[in-house]
């Protein structure tokens, strides 16, 4: 890398088969945990494989977002700081590659960050970037997660049939670097789950197993997804149940669904279940997932 750069070194840049970025970060752009969670289940779940890391140093306050002293199991204490890492997950059969990329929003520096992660994407030749969100909003709990996606330059949203963002406000890093990659030419989309406001403490693996499926549909890749369906029924269990011992809580419940039901298109159309069965071919696969 040049310049300023302070990315940690490596040899040499990969060669890579039709990149695609995919990122999210932990912090305001993060309700829920959602949006780092759907990352961290792609970064499992492709046996993704680490590239580089960016220097915490220059990003983020100890005092903010502390290091982590974890013990393992022939008791050796190791020490994880705060930083930004990337991986590199490869899908033959989706003749693709996958760049991801796990961090926390920076406390400082965010041009500096930003220039650097998009340096990155232009070295990689990366043409396509999707950032991962999260908000809290007045979705019930029990019904499908909605997911809002947007392109951050009109010709990327022609090509995939999504608006421009016409969003005005403030923003996280995020935004930053959707705003970065128009500048460069380089085409961009926000995916944004939404959390349930009265549930909004981590984990939301509901949202997130809604992120990870808007990335199997955009990317026309399989993700196995047994493990995080199974945590998402079960988050919506624990909820069923609190919310059947508080009866403020089950009346309001009851009118988000209503609300819903009153405004949402059938679930069950032909479109719909045609795209769910293409979705179970593409990650039928022999192994435990």
């Amino acid at each position: 890398m040049g310049g300023a750069s302070t990315m940690i070194e490596f040899e040499s840049l990969p060669e890579l088969l039709e990149p695609v970025l995919v990122c999210a970060f932990e912090g305001w752009n993060d309700a829920g945990e959602a949006a780092s969670g759907a990352l961290t289940h792609l970064i499992h779940a492709w046996a993704a494989q680490p590239l580089a890391e960016m220097d915490s140093e220059s990003y983020y306050d100890y005092q903010v977002n502390r290091p982590i002293i974890e013990v393992d199991s022939s008791g050796i204490r190791n020490l994880t700081w705060p930083a930004t890492r990337i991986f590199i997950a490869r899908l033959p059969l989706a003749n693709r590659d996958i760049v991801l990329v796990q961090g926390i929003e920076p406390n400082m520096r965010w041009r500096q960050f930003t220039a650097e992660l998009v340096e990155l994407v232009s070295e990689l030749d990366v043409k396509l970037v999707i950032t991962l969100g999260a908000l809290l909003s007045d979705s019930p709990h029990s019904r499908p997660v909605p997911v809002t996606s947007t392109a951050g330059d009109a010709g990327t949203g022609r090509t995939f049939g999504f608006e421009a963002s016409h969003y005005e406000g403030p923003t996280g890093i995020n935004g930053v670097i959707s705003h970065a990659c128009a500048q460069r030419g380089i085409g961009s989309i926000s995916l944004w789950a939404a959390v349930p406001h009265y549930v909004a403490q981590a984990p939301s693996p509901k949202a997130a197993l809604a992120l990870v499926r808007e990335i199997e549909e955009l990317l026309d890749v399989a993700v196995p997804l047994r493990e995080l369906i199974e945590e998402a029924r079960a988050w919506e269990d624990g909820v069923d149940e609190l919310a059947a011992d508080d009866e403020e809580v089950a009346d309001y419940v009851r009118q988000l669904e209503e609300t819903r039901d009153a405004t949402d298109l059938p679930e069950a159309s032909g479109e719909a279940i045609a795209r769910e069965f293409e979705r179970y071919l593409r990650r039928r696969d022999p192994g435990p997932n």
